[in-house]
């Protein structure tokens, strides 16, 4: 699975999922640090990647259009950098079954 992570995040995200054997990378390894979510939405769907989010606007946009990349909303406190990754090798299973599934908008609490 390919995964394009958001500015909101953390860049370890995209290194911790690398390691678990993704194809990951922040948006600042792109060049995308400071890009609009237009332009990171294009990227993503250009180059096949699901986008993780803390951000709204991407599950809005998701709901409102039938295309684009597939999106995961995570809608956890701001936590310790520790803390996420543990949540995320928890709930990885389950985001990758949904997108197995063909779910494109994913939302994670």
């Amino acid at each position: 699975m390919r995964f394009l992570v958001d500015a909101q995040l953390p860049p370890a995200l995209a290194r911790w999922l690398f390691a678990a054997g993704h194809e990951a990378a922040h948006v600042g390894d792109v060049g995308l640090g400071d890009a609009s979510d237009s332009s990171i939405w294009s990227y993503a769907l250009a180059a096949g990647a699901v986008v993780i989010s803390k951000d709204e606007d991407f599950a809005q946009r998701k709901a409102l259009e039938s295309g684009g990349p597939p999106i995961v909303w995570v809608r956890v406190p701001n936590t310790r950098k520790r803390e996420l990754l543990a949540w995320f090798e928890t709930m990885l299973p389950e985001i990758l079954a949904a997108l197995e599934r063909g779910e494109s908008l994913i939302e994670v609490i």
